[in-house]
């Protein structure tokens, strides 16, 4: 099952990914994964968040460009090899990586992966034993 993952278009000045971060936090919303990329006039922030609908609302309202994108998730052990694993399986069944993230737990790693078509991807990867986490398994990390 795929997660969904909220992507802020911000300026690329001072202080835009503070504001953000205010708004977040003056709704008690806690970010579980980041990523910022930039460009020479926006970047853009891929999170991770418990509740995907208030967040993009919250920000929508606070003129933020906010929107959600259907990732998925694996888990793999805190040991060297185990990203190199897991991408063996991507290779052997032909899934693009659009790009892709991480965030540590506590004896364990998660790897977000953005591909062209999550659906037809992850049924290529359950096929090798992969199961990518839900929405409500990741609120429980």
């Amino acid at each position: 099952m795929s997660v969904k993952q909220v992507s802020v278009f911000l300026e690329n000045k001072p202080g835009t990914l503070n504001k953000l971060t205010k708004v977040l936090a003056d709704h008690d919303i806690n970010i579980r994964a980041l990523s910022l990329a930039d460009t020479s006039e926006f970047g853009i922030v891929r999170m991770l968040v418990g509740d995907v609908f208030k967040t993009t609302n919250v920000l929508n309202e606070a003129n933020f460009v906010a929107i959600f994108t259907p990732v998925l998730v694996y888990t793999i052990s805190d040991e060297a090899g185990s990203l190199d694993q897991l991408l063996q399986k991507f290779t052997e069944e032909n899934v693009n990586i659009e790009y892709m993230y991480a965030f540590a737990g506590k004896k364990k790693a998660y790897m977000i992966f953005k591909v062209s078509d999550p659906k037809a991807s992850e049924i290529k990867l359950i096929a090798r034993g992969l199961r990518s986490l839900t929405q409500e398994e990741l609120d429980e990390v």
